[in-house]
C-alpha cells in the first residue's frame, strides 16, 4: 500500500512532467534583453517574418511604429497592407506600458481596453538595428528591422537563438516588403 501511495503521489507526477517537457508544454522561461533604452527603441520597425496569428492573416508590408507619450506609455501604430501593397493600408492605433522597469524588456500592449497582451523584448541588436519580440508562451513571435529588408546572415543568426529558446522557427512566416526606406 506504501509502495502504491508512493507511486501515485511521487512517481506519476514526474512522468506525467517529463512528458508534458516532452510535447513542449512544458519549456524553460523565456529569456529576455538585459536592458532597453526606450528612447531609442521608438520609432518605426518593419517586420521581417512572424508567427501566424488570426489579426494579420492578410498582411503584407507590416510596420509598426512607437512613440513615447507624455504619461509615460507608449503610441503604438501597427499598420499593414491588405493583401498586397495596391491594397487598403489597415492602422491599428494602441498603447503600451512597461511592467518590468528595472530591463524595460517586458511591456503589456493593448488595442481594446482591458484586453492587454504580453510583448517581450527577447533580442536587441546591439545599435537597435533588429528587435525579435516574444510572448512567454511562444505564442506569439515577431522579428523587426528598422530597414524593410535583413542581411540573410543576420536572420539566420536570429533563428538559431530562438531555437535554443524553444521557439519553432518552421511556424515562421517572411513578410513581404517593399524595398523602401
Amino acid at each position: 500500500m506504501k509502495k502504491t501511495l508512493f507511486c501515485m503521489s511521487v512517481v506519476l507526477p514526474i512522468l506525467l512532467l517529463g512528458c508534458l517537457a516532452d510535447k513542449g508544454i512544458i519549456m524553460k522561461p523565456l529569456q529576455t534583453v538585459n536592458f532597453v533604452d526606450l528612447n531609442r527603441y521608438i520609432g518605426k520597425w518593419y517586420e521581417i517574418a512572424r508567427y501566424p496569428n488570426s489579426f494579420q492573416k492578410s498582411c503584407v508590408g507590416s510596420m509598426a511604429t512607437y512613440s513615447l507619450r507624455d504619461d509615460g506609455k507608449i503610441n503604438v501604430v501597427n499598420e499593414c497592407y491588405n493583401k498586397s501593397f495596391s491594397g487598403k493600408l489597415h492602422s491599428a492605433k494602441g498603447k503600451a506600458w512597461v511592467v518590468d522597469k528595472e530591463t524595460n524588456a517586458r511591456l503589456k500592449v493593448s488595442f481594446f481596453w482591458p484586453f492587454a497582451g504580453d510583448y517581450w523584448i527577447i533580442e536587441l541588436g546591439q545599435d537597435y538595428e533588429y528587435a525579435v519580440i516574444g510572448h512567454p508562451r511562444r505564442k506569439y513571435l515577431w522579428i523587426l528591422s528598422r530597414t524593410p529588408v535583413m542581411a540573410d546572415d543576420v536572420y539566420q543568426s536570429i533563428l538559431t537563438r530562438l531555437q535554443e529558446q524553444e521557439y519553432d522557427t518552421a511556424k515562421l512566416i517572411i513578410s513581404e516588403q517593399q524595398n523602401q526606406e
